[in-house]
C-alpha cells in the first residue's frame, strides 16, 4: 500500500507542493488556527495528513512504508519491525478526529488509537511534520506510544 494523493494534484502518490507562504486557515471545526499559519492549500494538507495516518497504522501496512510516512522513520524502523511481530499491534489502527495547522510544516493531530475497531485510547493528541514533500507521523507521537507500552528505552526515541 501507498500513501494516496489526489488525481487532481498532478503530483505523484505521496508528494504534495512545497508549502508556500503561511495563510489563515480554518481547523477542523471551521476557525482560524491560532498562529494563522498553515500550508498553502490546507484542505488538500488535511486530507493528506489523515490519508497518511491511517496507512501508517493500518496494521496490514508494511515496515518500508510505515519507514516513509514516519519523521525519522529510517531511524525508528527497529521500532517499527517489533511492531510488526507484536500481536497487540497486529490488532491496532488509528482514526484522525481533527487537524490543525500549527504552521506551514506542522498539524497537531486529535485522534483515537483504536484496538480491534474500538477506542482504545480517545481523544490523544499527536503531529504530523512535512518533511522531504510529504505530511508524516512525528517521531514524538510514535515515540509517545512506545512509552505507554511501558517500552521506556528505545533507541531512537
Amino acid at each position: 500500500m501507498t500513501a494516496r494523493s489526489r488525481p487532481t494534484s498532478g503530483r505523484p502518490p505521496g508528494r504534495r507542493a512545497p508549502p508556500g507562504p503561511p495563510t489563515a486557515s480554518p481547523t477542523a471545526t471551521g476557525s482560524p488556527t491560532a498562529t494563522g499559519s498553515a500550508p498553502a492549500d490546507p484542505e488538500d494538507a488535511e486530507e493528506e495528513v489523515r490519508e497518511n495516518w491511517a496507512e501508517f497504522f493500518d496494521p496490514g501496512t508494511p515496515t518500508d512504508e510505515r519507514v516513509r510516512l514516519l519523521e525519522d522513520g529510517e531511524r525508528l524502523r527497529p521500532v517499527l519491525e517489533a511492531f510488526g511481530e507484536d500481536p497487540n499491534a497486529s490488532k491496532a489502527s488509528a482514526r484522525v478526529k481533527a487537524v490543525s495547522f500549527a504552521s506551514a510544516t506542522r498539524a497537531d493531530v486529535t485522534y483515537d488509537l483504536l484496538v480491534g475497531g474500538r477506542p482504545a485510547l480517545s481523544g490523544s493528541k499527536g503531529a504530523a511534520v512535512l518533511r522531504q514533500g510529504t505530511w508524516k507521523v512525528s517521531r514524538a507521537t510514535l515515540c509517545a506510544l512506545v512509552e505507554l507500552g511501558g517500552d521506556k528505552a528505545v533507541a531512537g526515541c
